[in-house]
């Protein structure tokens, strides 16, 4: 008998449809577990799952759910949630959770099926503006246009997701990205990625804050889950798991 399948033996110099570049991406930024619940949008990305076995898929029976399974993968190992939903209701069934991962600082990577790039704006079948409705909610989101495009889109949405303030990103993919086909693009150093936010707290601002706290009588401090859960993060490299309550 031989070993079943695995993505690559050189995903650096392979040729690989826009469904195997996902999976690829999802294998190098150490992803082991998935939530999500398939649609026509996502299915070339479900049938490169099938033959992965180092990811592990959670079916559950609501994109709602789906999300919040993540967020709760998220807090108890300290590493970004990854949800995958098909588009139009899929993608707007994930958008409490969504919401509920921005507030709570929790890093998610949701990935969304999307209607082909050439019907995007003709009112298609389980057509929305995912990108649109997710803007205000996500802590960056992106619609990726073209397969070459996706690995360093898909690198950087991990990135992004657990460097600085944690959130959870949004990648929407259309259908024929993830037929299509293209070089494998690996992980950029750490250096190279574009969002470098600023990690260092601002002394005078602190000053500030112990002054008045210094001065009152009766201090109450009423801060949300980010405080308690800021430990979970050192410059976007987890480092222990976040338990804080809001």
């Amino acid at each position: 008998m031989t070993d079943a399948p695995t993505m690559l033996k050189d995903a650096e110099t392979a040729t690989l449809s826009g469904a195997d570049i996902v999976v690829q991406a999802l294998i190098d930024a150490k992803v082991d577990t998935i939530f999500g619940y398939p649609g026509g949008a996502v299915l070339p990305i479900y049938d490169a799952l099938f033959h992965e076995p180092r990811l592990r898929h959670v079916l559950v029976r609501h994109e709602q759910g789906a999300v919040h399974a993540a967020e709760g993968y998220a807090r108890s190992t300290g590493r970004p949630g990854v949800v995958l939903v098909t588009s139009g209701p899929g993608a707007t069934n994930a958008v409490t959770g969504i919401v509920d991962a921005l507030m709570d600082s929790i890093p998610l990577v949701v990935l969304t099926g999307q209607v082909p790039t050439h019907l995007i704006g003709s009112d298609a079948f389980q057509e929305c503006d995912t990108v649109g409705i997710t803007r205000s909610c996500t802590k960056h989101n992106l619609l990726v246009r073209r397969t070459e495009d996706l690995a360093p889109a898909l690198h950087e949405a991990f990135h992004i997701a657990i460097s600085g303030r944690p959130g959870p990103v949004l990648v929407d993919i259309p259908k024929d990205v993830q037929l299509g086909h293209a070089a494998y693009a690996p992980p950029a150093p750490e250096h190279r990625h574009r969002y470098r936010p600023r990690v260092e707290p601002d002394p005078a601002a602190i000053a500030r804050a112990v002054a008045l706290l210094a001065a009152a009588e009766r201090p109450v401090i009423y801060t949300r889950n980010g405080s308690a859960c800021s430990a979970c993060t050192d410059r976007g490299r987890p480092i222990t798991r976040c338990t804080g309550a809001t």
